[in-house]
């Protein structure tokens, strides 16, 4: 018996180290996909951008209104 719920739990924790593997995956492709489009937006189509920070601050309240914290202006200059 010992045996048996020795390995379910070694399966079950193997599937949830999978999943925070995928799931942090996704999100680190996400972030980078939301910096590439903040920095495509900055540059307009230039080879170097402008910065200014309306975009970021504005970004960042509407984010946050959104999906909730994590969001702030330097975590989406991190993005990019």
């Amino acid at each position: 018996m010992e045996s048996v719920v020795s390995d379910i739990i070694n399966i079950i924790e193997k599937g949830r180290q999978k999943a925070y593997q995928a799931i942090n995956t996704s999100m680190i492709e996400a972030y980078w996909l939301a910096g590439k489009r903040i920095v495509e937006d900055e540059q307009q189509g230039q080879s170097k951008a402008v910065y200014g920070d309306s975009l970021l601050k504005t970004l960042s309240k509407k984010l946050s209104e959104k999906l909730g914290n994590g969001y702030s202006p330097a975590n989406l200059r991190n993005f990019r």
